[in-house]
């Protein structure tokens, strides 16, 4: 497990500055949050082009977004479609947090950037293999050679940005939206004043699609309203979902000398490993992820105030998560309220655990337990916040995720203290 607190610089503590989301449910922090928050569901019959036929039936996807209007045309022709949201949402984030290059021109090695891909760039790596076996290889765009990859997101925010701090990708499977958000912390600690860090996945391209028709967890359900349902005894699988989110996340004092607003700290992390697919495993794995996160934040369980649940949609893997919140909460598990906004989104794979934390610092933010949409009868015992928001204070999150291929994370936030404030 990995730890905030195991490093030197202790005092050196991370706060997030700065909010972008690039998502289904909306194309600005703004326009997410407002859809979270009145519990909007906006999956739909998938619409990509030359998806129509396939199995997958009903996505999350990212509709009214231009890449033009928010990136230059010298980015967009060397970049996927992951790649574009990755970078919108860079650019959302650092005007969230009022950071500029005025600000770190004289040292740009003070700000780095770290993101995390499952899939990278698949939908502008089929066109280019389409150009080759269709047309020869002369057809083949010289950028095909960098803009699939899983870094090709944290390369080109870099470049465009000017940082040449520490940078690097967690290439790995949802879970590591959350392990890419504890990596920047580690940075900061170690000694870096900011890092520009998320996650943006693009996913339902048809060569993206035709490799999630592996997954037995994902569902095939053709009615919006009923293909992610997770906690419930109608659960049916997985929808996945487009987009991301990047946050600005900045060492506190350098945040606080150049007038930032501090809006949440990064307090722990910790992450396991219990293997593909096995759920019942996965309990004890999210247990000690919740737990250490906890040790890690110096938080007891009493103090979280609102979990953000991986709620992944198939019953061995809800039962495995109710029951570890419980084991590793205790009898506060019983009335610590739990939602799950992504089941109005679908599941951005690493995208999807940097917006739930985006989701719980603007919950802190606003006092307000968002709902988990197209939810009704929970079938675990779990307070799950459904058809409305919940009024609630709120000064600790968790956050949890986990992959398919058998990561499990936490991450506590907490909200910035009042002296914080800018």
């Amino acid at each position: 497990m990995s730890s905030l607190h195991q490093l030197p610089h202790r005092q050196r503590r991370s706060v997030v500055t700065g909010i972008g989301v690039i998502a289904p449910n909306g194309v600005s922090t703004e326009a997410f949050w407002k859809a979270t928050r009145e519990g909007m569901s906006v999956l739909d019959l998938v619409t990509r082009e030359g998806c129509e036929n396939l199995p997958l039936k009903v996505a999350g996807e990212v509709r009214d977004f231009d890449p033009a209007v928010l990136i230059e045309e010298r980015y967009l022709v060397q970049t996927d479609r992951f790649t574009h949201f990755a970078m919108a949402a860079a650019n959302l984030a650092l005007d969230d947090a009022r950071l500029g290059r005025a600000d770190y021109n004289d040292s740009p090695f003070a700000v780095g950037v770290v993101t995390a891909a499952g899939s990278g760039g698949g939908e502008f790596g089929q066109r280019e293999l389409q150009h080759l076996w269709g047309q020869g290889s002369k057809h083949v765009g010289p950028y095909q050679s960098i803009a699939w990859f899983y870094a090709a997101s944290t390369g080109q925010i870099s470049i465009r940005g000017g940082f040449k701090g520490p940078c690097g990708v967690v290439a790995s499977d949802e879970a590591g939206g959350l392990d890419a958000l504890a990596h920047a912390a580690h940075t900061i600690q170690r000694g870096t004043d900011a890092i520009v860090v998320g996650a943006a996945e693009a996913p339902l391209a048809p060569y993206s699609v035709v490799c999630q028709l592996g997954y037995d967890d994902l569902s095939k359900v053709a009615d919006p309203d009923r293909a992610y349902r997770p906690f419930t005894d109608a659960a049916c699988g997985f929808v996945p979902a487009e987009g991301g989110a990047m946050l600005v996340v900045e060492e506190e004092t350098s945040a606080l000398d150049r007038g930032a607003p501090v809006r949440a700290v990064v307090a722990g992390h910790a992450a396991t490993f219990t293997g593909a697919a096995r759920w019942c495993e996965s309990r004890e794995g999210l247990v000690h992820a919740i737990t250490g996160a906890l040790e890690d934040a110096r938080c007891a369980p009493e103090e979280i105030d609102v979990v953000f649940a991986d709620a992944f949609g198939v019953p061995a893997a809800d039962r495995a998560e109710a029951l570890a919140i419980a084991d590793a909460l205790g009898r506060h598990a019983e009335v610590v309220p739990v939602t799950a906004p992504k089941t109005g989104t679908g599941r951005a794979y690493c995208g999807a655990p940097v917006l739930d934390a985006a989701a719980a610092v603007l919950a802190m933010e606003h006092g307000v337990v968002p709902p988990t949409p197209n939810v009704f009868e929970v079938s675990y015992d779990l307070d799950l916040v459904t058809g409305s928001a919940r009024p609630a204070e709120l000064r600790t999150a968790l956050v949890l995720s986990r992959g398919l291929m058998g990561s499990n994370a936490a991450l506590v936030l907490r909200k910035s203290s009042a002296e914080s404030l800018s």
